[in-house]
């Protein structure tokens, strides 16, 4: 089943409001690879969780916490978990919009959302998620850090 329309309206910076949900998302762009397509032309599908990351590496950079500043400061968010739901293949040399949020927060766990649309037109490409778990250096699970609870707090819903 196709999910309702993304309706993006423009804030201010890399951040856009979706008009039928209201939900604020982190707004990237990425153009598709050679590299990234199958023998079919179209992007791989694991491919998908590369574009997350770069999604959710520029959501925490802007926000002036970048991984290697979390991993300075002792913490680790591997993925423990991943959803991702396809709707319309990406070919090589498409521009696409990666949209990021943060969303469920538990005390060692906390997920990201994502929602990855075609830049021409719109069209929901993938939707999905990765869910990662607070660990010390030492991969022992630990709280998640006061920094990143705060972005998850202070993220407009």
């Amino acid at each position: 089943m196709r999910p309702r329309p993304f309706i993006p309206e423009l804030l201010d910076g890399s951040y856009v409001k979706d008009g039928n949900s209201g939900k604020i998302w982190h707004r990237c762009e990425l153009r598709t690879l050679y590299v990234d397509t199958d023998r079919s032309q179209v992007v791989y599908h694991a491919n998908y969780l590369k574009y997350f990351e770069f999604g959710r590496a520029s959501l925490m950079r802007e926000a002036s916490y970048p991984y290697k500043k979390i991993e300075e400061s002792g913490y680790i968010y591997p993925i423990i978990k991943t959803e991702l739901n396809y709707y319309t293949p990406l070919f090589y040399d498409d521009l696409m919009y990666i949209h990021t949020r943060p969303g469920a927060l538990e005390l060692v766990k906390l997920q990201f959302d994502y929602l990855i649309t075609r830049a021409d037109n719109g069209e929901i490409v993938c939707t999905g998620f990765t869910r990662h778990c607070a660990v010390s250096s030492n991969g022992i699970p630990v709280e998640i850090d006061d920094k990143t609870r705060k972005l998850w707090q202070e993220f407009p819903r």
